[in-house]
């Protein structure tokens, strides 16, 4: 069986990356925010690199088409 892996990921703390970096909710989070957290240790910088992670995942669109070209 899969491992939801994801959906347990981002369903704990919402909100709680924002809060930490100060930035509103429901805005997006700047790349130069995000970069500097990275670097930080511990639970702050799992969650900033995860979401760093999650910005490059496809979200919605057509599933019948491919994502590579040719």
């Amino acid at each position: 069986m899969v491992e939801k892996w994801v959906q347990k990921a981002f369903s704990k703390n919402k909100g709680k990356l924002h809060r930490a970096l100060g930035v509103a909710a429901g805005k997006k989070i700047p790349a130069g925010k995000l970069a500097k957290a990275t670097s930080k240790g511990g639970k702050l910088g799992k969650e900033a690199k995860l979401a760093q992670t999650a910005k490059k995942f496809h979200h919605g669109g057509d599933k019948t088409k491919s994502n590579v070209a040719g």
